[in-house]
């Protein structure tokens, strides 16, 4: 049990309820006309940004709203519910037993990665990802003047797998670090067991640290299980770092918190060097949403969350599915899906613009995940039913010509 105090909390979200996010300094639904030319006001449909638009567990409101009640803002501190909250989860959720004092904290699972950089590689060195890969990975990447060295994941039987073989011969020597995407995104694959044994042997025959970004880990199918890279592989402590945060999981992004899980002493003092470096350090309203999150009543909400979500997810599939030329990759984790439009034939400007102008859907355009996405659009599917249902009809409509 955590060491805090629970709030009374509701027992049954509502997921299908409809909430106005437009007006709200809301990226998804405010910023979709300017990203795509699909507005708000004329029934547009934000399936973009990977957030959700469901309310957090009431645990997390009330926490809010307790803050809000004190009404006094200032530095935060006394930070042990929160890392308590941390290390309860961990063993509850996945079977990890972690040390407190492993947690730094930082602004968010972007920033970690960030910081990973900061603290381990240097100007030129190069940063190792499988390709398509979240976007905002290269993003950074290439911001801190890094050389980001994009190993194409290979499509087999509708699924991305590993090409270990093709792989080892892409390195140039000068790579320090390995970031996995563990669950993928936008790919939604689980790595197995062994595959992440793989991962771990290539950072250690190649001398790569490895940050294993694990933020869906909590999002996860009937069906799937996800390990986390350290409870599996426990000789890997001196060259892992893991990233986590609540945020993705409770849809509390705003928050801008997340975690760098790290066993080694050594790596762990790095990486605290670079926060404090930037003056990073968490804010105090971010770490009360996470401890109340992270919490029996959490845990629940999270229960229904993903029950939720797969319907959504085999509503989706099916209509998408049952449009000639389109695929949406079978979805083992996350939120996102990832729908192949390659067997329409049509140029990724078409077929984006048939969804965006034609369905007034709002998607990720798959380039901007690498090389290997150019054919994809990543549509989110956390949203009431009834929107999965609209949007599904509207691309039905969209390529009605190819039924």
């Amino acid at each position: 049990m955590p060491g805090f105090d629970l709030p009374d909390c509701d027992a049954a979200p509502d997921f299908d309820e409809v909430i106005d996010r437009v007006g709200t300094h809301c990226s998804k639904w405010d910023d979709m006309e300017a990203a795509y030319g699909v507005s708000p006001d004329q029934g547009g449909l934000a399936m973009w940004v990977a957030d959700m638009d469901f309310r957090p567990p009431a645990a997390v409101q009330q926490a809010v709203e307790r803050a809000a009640a004190h009404g006094v803002y200032g530095y935060p501190g006394a930070n042990a519910p929160y890392l308590q909250a941390i290390r309860w989860w961990m063993a509850e959720r996945h079977g990890w037993q972690i040390d407190p004092d492993w947690v730094l904290t930082a602004t968010g699972l972007v920033n970690g990665v960030a910081m990973a950089l900061d603290a381990f590689t240097a100007p030129g060195d190069g940063v190792v990802v499988m390709s398509p890969v979240y976007h905002a990975f290269g993003r950074v990447i290439r911001a801190s003047g890094r050389n980001m060295i994009e190993m194409p994941l290979a499509l087999q039987d509708g699924q991305y797998r590993m090409d270990w073989s093709r792989w080892e011969t892409m390195l140039t020597g000068s790579e320090k670090l390995l970031i996995l995407c563990s669950p993928h995104n936008p790919g939604g694959r689980v790595w197995t067991d062994e595959e992440l044994r793989e991962v771990a042997d290539f950072c250690t025959r190649h001398d790569l640290i490895l940050v294993s970004d694990d933020i869906h880990a909590d999002l996860v199918m009937p069906g799937h299980r996800h390990r986390m890279i350290a409870t599996l592989i426990p000789g890997i402590r001196d060259r892992l770092v893991t990233l986590t945060a609540a945020t993705k999981t409770f849809n509390i992004a705003g928050a801008h918190i997340g975690n760098a899980i790290i066993a080694d002493d050594r790596l762990r003092a790095r990486f605290k060097a670079a926060l404090v470096a930037r003056g990073i350090s968490p804010a105090f309203m971010g770490m009360d949403m996470v401890a109340a999150a992270y919490s029996p009543a959490g845990a629940a909400w999270v229960d229904a969350l993903v029950a939720y979500l797969d319907g959504n997810r085999r509503l989706f599939d099916a209509g998408v599915n049952a449009i000639p030329g389109l695929r949406s990759m079978p979805l083992q984790a996350t939120y996102l899906s990832w729908v192949d439009f390659s067997g329409t034939g049509m140029s990724p400007a078409e077929f984006s613009a048939r969804v965006e102008r034609g369905a007034r859907i709002a998607a990720n355009h798959g380039a901007t995940f690498g090389p290997g996405g150019q054919s994809f659009l990543r549509f989110n599917i956390a949203t009431p039913r009834a929107r999965v249902a609209e949007a599904v009809a509207r691309l039905r409509d969209a390529f009605s010509d190819l039924q």
